[in-house]
Order: C-alpha cells, then sequence, then structure tokens
C-alpha cells in the first residue's frame, strides 16, 4: 500500500517554531515580498475566529484585529522538514518527499518489521513527533493516500482499502485535487462541489472543457491512477555558514562573504573533488524570517570563480539586511572528472548530453520532471486516453 504522512501548515508551524507563545493564538503566514496579498496556513484559534487560508490580508485583518502576522522562515522549515525525512529514514521507511509537509512511502518493505500496514503508520507517526500533529493515511493508490491523511485527525491512522476507494473519495471537496484555483473555481460554478460529481462526469467532456489538468483530477477522482512511490536521494549534507556581529547590508561585503563561503564548501573533504549541480543560498534577516534561492546549474562544475558568477546576482535579491549566510550543496555529480577520449563513436556526444540536460532537469523539478509517452490504447478516440506520461528513469 501507498502511505501519507501529512502535517498540515507545516510552513507556519516551522515558522512558529521560534516564537512558541504565538502558536496559541491567533496567527497566519504572511505573504513573501512581491506575492499576491493572501495569509498563507493559520492556527487554529485563528480558524475559529473566521481567518481562513487564502484570505487577502485585508479581509483577515478586518474578520480578526488581533490577527499576527508570521514572516515567513524558508530556510528554518526546509531544515525542519529535512529533520522530519530523516528520522522516517532512520525508522527504515523509504520515503518521496511532497510538498513541505508531505512525505509518501510505501508500506510493503516495513509491514513484516512493524507487524502490519497500522503499525508501521504508527511507527511513522512517532518518527516524526507528536509536536507536529502529524496524520496518516494508506491506501492503495497515491491520492486516495493523500485524502484519507487529510481527513485524519491529528496522531490518527486512517487506511482505506482498494475496494472502497471510489465510495472514499466521492464525498471529498475538490480543493483536494490538484487544480488550478481558476479551474475550481469553474467547477464549482458548473455545479461540481466534491470529488463524487467530477468523478461523475464523461472524461471526455473533462478533458475538452478543462484540458490534462482536468483530465488528470478526474482520473484521480476516479481512483485510476496508482502513482508510484519513488525513494529520494540521500541528499549532499555540505553546509556552511557565517555568522555577522551585526546586520550587514552592503552588497559588497556580501559578495565578499560569498567568496568565503564558496572557498570553505570547495576545500570540504568530503566533497571528494566531486562537481556541484545544484546548490542553494540562504540568509537569516534582520527583522526575523529568512530568504533562500536554489540554483541548479546548467553544467557541473567546481571552480570558485564560477560559482561565485552564478551565485552573486542572487544578493541583490534580499529584502533586508543579514544576520547570517549560508551555503549548501544540494546534489553533487557521482564522477570526479570528465574521461576525453581520441576519437568519440557517432552520437555518442549528442547521447551524453542529452543525459546531462535529463539530470539538470531531475535536479530542478524532482525525479518526476522528466516523462516518456507510452502509447496504451492507440484505438481510442479520445487523445488523453491514447498514452500515458511515465517518469523516465534513466
Amino acid at each position: 500500500m501507498v502511505a501519507c504522512v501529512l502535517i498540515p501548515g507545516f510552513e507556519l508551524r516551522a515558522a512558529l517554531r521560534a516564537r512558541p507563545s504565538l502558536a496559541l493564538g491567533p496567527a497566519a503566514l504572511a505573504p513573501a515580498e512581491g506575492e499576491e496579498p493572501l495569509v498563507g496556513p493559520v492556527t487554529a484559534a485563528a480558524e475559529a475566529k473566521g481567518v481562513k487560508p487564502g484570505m487577502r490580508m485585508g479581509e483577515a485583518l478586518a474578520t480578526c484585529p488581533e490577527l499576527v502576522l508570521v514572516e515567513q522562515d524558508p530556510s528554518a522549515a526546509i531544515e525542519a522538514w529535512e529533520e522530519v525525512l530523516r528520522r522516517l529514514e532512520d525508522s527504515g521507511f523509504e520515503v518521496e518527499s511532497g510538498d513541505l509537509g508531505c512525505v509518501y512511502f510505501e508500506t510493503r518493505g516495513v509491514e513484516r518489521l512493524y507487524g502490519g500496514v497500522a503499525a508501521a503508520l504508527e511507527r511513522a507517526l512517532a518518527a516524526v513527533g507528536s509536536a507536529w500533529d502529524p496524520r496518516a493515511g494508506a491506501a492503495g493508490r497515491r491520492f486516495a493516500a493523500l485524502a484519507a491523511a487529510n481527513v485524519a485527525r491529528p496522531g490518527q491512522v486512517l487506511i482505506v482499502a482498494d475496494e472502497r476507494t471510489r465510495d472514499f473519495l466521492a464525498p471529498l471537496p475538490i480543493t483536494l485535487l490538484p487544480l488550478a484555483g481558476e479551474r475550481r473555481r469553474e467547477l464549482e460554478e458548473l455545479g461540481v462541489r466534491n470529488v463524487g460529481d467530477l468523478a461523475g462526469l464523461p472524461g471526455g467532456a473533462v478533458a475538452e472543457r478543462l484540458g490534462p489538468d482536468g483530465r488528470r483530477a478526474w482520473s484521480l477522482a476516479r481512483g485510476a491512477e496508482r502513482g508510484r512511490v519513488r525513494g529520494r536521494r540521500a541528499p549532499a549534507e555540505l553546509v556552511e555558514t557565517l555568522e555577522f556581529p551585526e546586520a550587514i547590508g552592503n552588497e559588497l561585503t556580501l559578495r565578499r562573504a560569498l567568496a568565503v563561503l564558496v572557498e570553505r564548501l570547495l576545500g570540504r573533504s568530503e566533497r571528494g573533488e566531486r562537481f556541484f549541480r545544484k546548490i542553494a543560498i540562504s540568509a537569516t534577516l534582520v527583522g526575523g524570517g529568512s530568504w533562500r534561492r536554489t540554483l541548479t546549474l546548467r553544467e557541473p562544475f567546481a571552480e570558485a570563480g564560477r560559482l561565485r558568477t552564478a551565485l552573486g546576482p542572487k544578493l541583490a535579491e534580499l529584502p533586508a539586511p543579514v544576520l547570517k549566510l549560508k551555503l549548501e550543496a544540494l546534489e553533487l555529480t557521482e564522477s570526479t572528472g570528465q574521461q576525453l577520449a581520441l576519437v568519440r563513436p557517432e552520437g555518442d556526444e549528442l547521447r551524453g548530453r542529452l543525459r546531462e540536460g535529463l539530470r539538470q532537469v531531475k535536479a530542478s523539478a524532482g525525479e518526476g520532471g522528466v516523462c516518456t509517452v507510452v502509447e496504451v490504447a492507440p484505438w481510442s478516440r479520445i487523445p488523453e486516453q491514447r498514452a500515458l506520461l511515465v517518469a523516465r528513469d534513466d
């Protein structure tokens, strides 16, 4: 079975770890600078006063004048999520991370270890920790497992039998489906209020009206897609930080600090002379919260000058003076060099570039970022049924 462990409002919970007193009162995650002024996840106290995620800030503050807006802290959220994933992996689960606060794994390999599906899920919840109020769901299909985790109460395990999947999904709201906001509003205007209403519509009509995303949502609503869980690759544990005695806002000083971090990272013995494929730079801001940018290199390398050139322009995006600067190597290449040949076979160079391009896309968009079209029903009159997109392994 596919299992899902869910922590709703994870980013808000991670930001409130440094300010635990706010967790008991009405609080909401503030939007990032430059984004639409919509509040993010909210605490239970804020929800009880009528504040909902996605509400405009003006409306939220008018509804609850004592509402506290918590600055986003992406660095703290990613660090906390990495801790959760590592605890799950230490307990024997091969995990695939979705969005922050959502993780999938197969129970087949751990059922005998812990004595059944329910016991394995309880062990996963224990590994996450009760402080996060996690909940777990399991089903034969990936989307049904996510829906079960959404329905479950904090600390609860909910298992959906395969033959009950459609009946279980039918009364659930369509907000669970991966649809854009305008598509969801369009369905609501047409009278489609829950997953069962969408599943009862003809697939061809849904595909014609909503396109490929609507067709996939319709397939999920009918419980048709199983969705394979792919265990994540172990992340590179190369991190360098530099703390300043006082807040720094001068870009020249920050570039010099970046140069120091680059030299430290290149000098780490754990790197083993491997090249960088994906790196991240983050900062702790003086007014609270943090800032983070991730960069997937077009071509893996390990040269200090090129790294400074690639990362330097990111510093101009900092919204406030910095108290701490951090540089992380998120993904390294497997090889330590490039083997040159006197005469290369015809087409070998092109295949090598294509493989490198695929690795770059996967590093940027995730393992499911590269797919292959597999023809399954060429006789079908519905274009979306003729072929499937399958994640590419090589």
